[in-house]
């Protein structure tokens, strides 16, 4: 008689959703946050919106439908990791409250942190230029300027990036996610 090997236990993963304007500091945040967990063993992924856009969601433009189906694309992805057990970081401005209730539904344990800095902070921080070039109508479709940026109404976090540090901040979502 043969007895069938045992599987491993696959732990499930969860995604903890970064969201803000431009320059508040999400993928600041994210990774740092990336570090210390994998310093911890924890198996971890980093989704940044920049990368994502360049990679998986190349060619799509900036109206509102095609921010909602990146935001979606980058939530399939990352459930696909999460149920594979990866903790996974999605760093991605997704401007929108509805798009992103929905993706983050769809996530059983999902954490969902707003990096929030004012528009005179991440104007102040931006060394490309782009808040200023937006504001003066150069650049349309701007998050934040031209185009809305829903903040979220009760998230799980909110950091308020210009007044804490980046140590802070990773010591709290460690809190949050109990580690």
């Amino acid at each position: 008689m043969t007895v069938a090997a045992e599987r491993p236990a696959v732990t499930t993963g969860r995604v903890v959703w970064f969201t803000g304007l431009s320059g508040a500091g999400k993928s600041t945040l994210a990774s740092a946050l990336y570090a210390e967990l994998h310093a911890r063993g924890v198996s971890v992924e980093l989704l940044d919106g920049d990368a994502v856009r360049e990679n998986l969601s190349k060619g799509l433009g900036f109206t509102k439908a095609d921010r909602d189906t990146n935001v979606r694309r980058i939530g399939f992805v990352a459930g696909l990791l999460a149920k594979h057990g990866v903790t996974v970081l999605v760093s991605a401005i997704s401007p929108y409250a509805d798009t992103r209730r929905e993706v983050l539904a769809s996530f059983p344990d999902a954490l969902e942190v707003f990096v929030d800095a004012p528009l005179e902070v991440v104007t102040e921080r931006d060394v490309k230029g782009l808040y200023l070039r937006a504001i003066a109508g150069e650049i349309p479709h701007f998050t934040g300027v031209s185009d809305p940026y829903e903040a979220p109404e009760s998230p799980d976090v909110h950091l308020e990036t210009h007044k804490i540090s980046v140590e802070d901040g990773v010591r709290q979502l460690l809190g949050r996610l109990g580690l």
